[in-house]
């Protein structure tokens, strides 16, 4: 296995994907790849400086670490919302997509079978399942929710850049089976949680702790042969252009199964 590399990471979901029928999932998955695209070229980064894997329903896309995240934030702030506009306007009502977003950053390895490992990985993929982040999108006119790291709003969103206002950012913490997870949402906070704490329950049924530091995590994301395994949930849809695998840690990532029992 080669040596862990830093990298950006971007994952992006659709909401009710499972809900559709065979033929609005496969126009779901092709707008959704059409928007990672512009977005991410819109950027100034291009396919020499990404690399993907399809989870059906989601995108989980690695950036070179020296590729802009000013710009990148900016292109999520202000473009992804208007290709979503446009997009949704032309489609029927069960085809309309509305997305999840995470921006983070960390050490990835990709083993010698298109494996990819990573404590980092693993935690912005519970920050995309949470169900603050689910209920931050139920409340957006706008189609988009977007949460970022701790290490995104440290090293930019905290400096006030041009395009990515702070004060629009809120410090949250999100309930997870392994502790509390420190980030931050842009726009409202939903209704009945904290600006700086989340106490929805996790899926053993306890609530969050406080806020407090983030507490690393031994498992790891790996994607090997056959179908991919959240915590024991199985994730359904095209797996187009990743080895697939086991994903061994409590993340739940573009799949018809969710905490509780319930669909997404």
């Amino acid at each position: 296995m080669s040596d862990p590399v830093s990298r950006t990471i971007l994952l992006l979901d659709i909401e009710k994907y499972s809900d559709r029928d065979d033929i609005e999932q496969a126009y779901l998955r092709r707008m959704l790849y059409g928007i990672t695209d512009r977005i991410l070229e819109s950027a100034g980064i291009d396919g020499t400086l990404r690399r993907r894997a399809d989870r059906g329903d989601s995108v989980m896309e690695l950036i070179d670490a020296g590729a802009s995240m000013t710009g990148l934030l900016r292109a999520l702030l202000s473009e992804l919302p208007v290709e979503l506009r446009a997009v949704n306007r032309m489609a029927s009502a069960s085809a309309q997509i509305r997305l999840r977003a995470v921006l983070a950053t960390g050490y990835v390895t990709i083993d010698e079978l298109d494996g990819w490992v990573g404590t980092h990985l693993n935690l912005a993929c519970r920050l995309l399942d949470g169900e603050l982040l689910r209920a931050a999108l139920r409340e957006r006119p706008d189609d988009f929710a977007l949460c970022v790291s701790e290490t995104v709003h440290s090293g930019i969103v905290r400096h006030d850049y041009p395009g990515i206002p702070k004060d629009e950012f809120h410090a949250v913490t999100m309930g997870s089976k392994n502790g509390p997870l420190r980030a931050w949402l842009h726009g409202p906070v939903p209704r009945g949680v904290s600006s700086d704490t989340c106490d929805a329950p996790d899926d053993t049924g306890h609530r969050a702790e406080p806020p407090g530091p983030t507490r690393a995590e031994p498992s790891s994301v790996n994607f090997l042969g056959g179908s991919p395994s959240f915590g024991g949930s199985f994730v359904n849809g095209d797996q187009h252009g990743v080895s697939g695998g086991v994903v061994h840690g409590d993340v739940h990532l573009g799949g018809n199964t969710r905490e509780h029992g319930e669909r997404k």
